[in-house]
């Protein structure tokens, strides 16, 4: 039985990881239809597109602490109801301004599930399956990019062209209450319970989820994240987020279509593309799942920023006109491939094991709101410095994941394979040291 409650609480987890991923692309399928249906400009256009966004970064800031307080398993419910809310309420919007509130609250789930799940994961993981388990979080978001895509598609084929994206966004309702179901039942973490000092509730928690002892909450935690107390763990949850983002991969995803046109494709050849390269992200995620807890999370970040720098560099320079665009595709595949088994690997997982358990959520809320902050600025900025030179931001990509690379050498802990309490430890040890 407790074997088959952890199952289902990863599966219910990672499921929130594919609702975070559909959320966020599905967009890109119904762009023409809103601003035909509510007469936009492209002013118009890019707040609808990214008032998710906004709510993302919203989301992320500020369900630390509620996840903290309460648990991360309470919030999630709650989260789970607004995916619901959210996916119906944007298939039925008659006006921009419900349309875009819908969004937001949206938004507001995928930055909470961006903070609580991987916490959640992490704190009912073994030491051994912990960097695997969270991974399954990032593997759910990239099957939920692709299945945007290919949902898309397919009610494009099935349904009158006045009203698919309204079906597009609102079928988003039925794995989100599906989510909603999975929670039903589980056990707060044990980790989380045994820091409030429920030592029985932590007890039976962890009977039921199948774990051999309880773990023992780390000493000395006042229960606040504190500049002096976490200074290196907060540095380190920085780092990570915002250079996830400085590999170019949100900005590259979102205007995908868009960098195939300016290098000749035509509208059908891009789609198809898209596809394939959506289908490299989730095989590359795959093995970077697989090797996580093997090779550590150190040696992925600094090969896959080498790697990705090396592709970016190329797509570089097929847009200077030194290589052809024939190069494209295969650049950005081996892009997607090198960050999915790096960064994309990593993030999630790294970002839930360095704090201590009394301000895990919260330091993972800085990690995730910097990844979201970038996200919106590296997003916005990328259009605009494309159409001034074309090769440029992907020059500044290279150059980015070429810093990590060296950051990571010189100062990131390894943390595969321990205790999140020895790791935490460490990094406390490090401050006072």
């Amino acid at each position: 039985m407790s074997g088959a409650t952890h199952t289902r609480a990863v599966i219910a987890m990672s499921l929130g990881g594919l609702l975070f991923g559909f959320d966020t692309a599905v967009i890109s399928g119904v762009t023409d239809a809103l601003r035909s249906q509510y007469a936009l400009s492209e002013a118009g256009l890019g707040l609808a597109v990214s008032a998710a966004l906004w709510g993302t970064l919203v989301g992320a800031l500020f369900s630390g602490a509620p996840g903290d307080r309460w648990g991360s398993l309470a919030v999630l419910r709650v989260i789970g109801l607004l995916y619901v809310v959210s996916a119906v309420g944007c298939a039925i919007a008659t006006t921009l301004t419900g349309f875009i509130a819908f969004r937001v609250l949206g938004g507001l789930a995928i930055g909470a599930s961006s903070v609580l799940v991987p916490v959640y994961i992490a704190e009912i993981s073994s030491a051994k399956r912990r960097g695997l388990l969270v991974g399954l979080f990032q593997f759910n978001i990239v099957a939920g990019i692709l299945v945007a895509y290919l949902s898309n598609y397919l009610v494009a084929q099935a349904v009158a062209a006045d009203i698919a994206w309204r079906w597009k966004l609102g079928v988003a309702a039925v794995p989100a209450a599906l989510f909603l179901i999975l929670l039903t039942g589980l056990p707060q973490s044990p980790r989380w319970l045994s820091a409030r000092g429920r030592s029985d509730e932590a007890a039976d928690a962890a009977a039921r989820l199948g774990l051999d002892a309880i773990p023992a909450a780390e000493g000395g935690g006042t229960g606040r994240l504190h500049w002096r107390a976490h200074r290196m763990p907060i540095l380190l949850a920085i780092a990570i987020g915002l250079f996830n983002q400085l590999s170019g991969i949100n900005a590259i995803l979102y205007y995908l279509n868009d960098i195939f046109a300016a290098a000749g494709f035509t509208g059908v050849s891009g789609d198809v593309q898209a596809i394939a390269i959506g289908v490299a992200n989730l095989i590359a995620t795959v093995i970077g799942m697989g090797v996580i807890d093997r090779f550590g999370r150190r040696p992925l970040l600094i090969g896959g920023g080498i790697v990705t720098a090396i592709a970016l560099g190329g797509v570089a320079l097929v847009y200077m006109g030194l290589a052809s665009p024939a190069l494209l595709l295969p650049l950005l595949i081996l892009f997607i491939a090198a960050f999915a088994m790096s960064q994309g690997a990593v993030i999630w997982v790294y970002l839930s094991e360095i704090f201590p358990t009394d301000v895990r959520a919260r330091g993972q809320a800085i990690g995730s709101a910097t990844h979201w902050v970038a996200n919106a600025v590296l997003s916005f900025a990328f259009p605009l410095v494309a159409q001034w030179d074309r090769a440029l931001p992907f020059w500044g990509f290279a150059a980015a994941m070429l810093l990590q690379a060296l950051l990571v050498w010189r100062l990131f802990p390894e943390t595969r394979g321990r205790d999140l309490e020895a790791i935490s430890a460490e990094l406390t040890k490090r401050i006072s040291a």
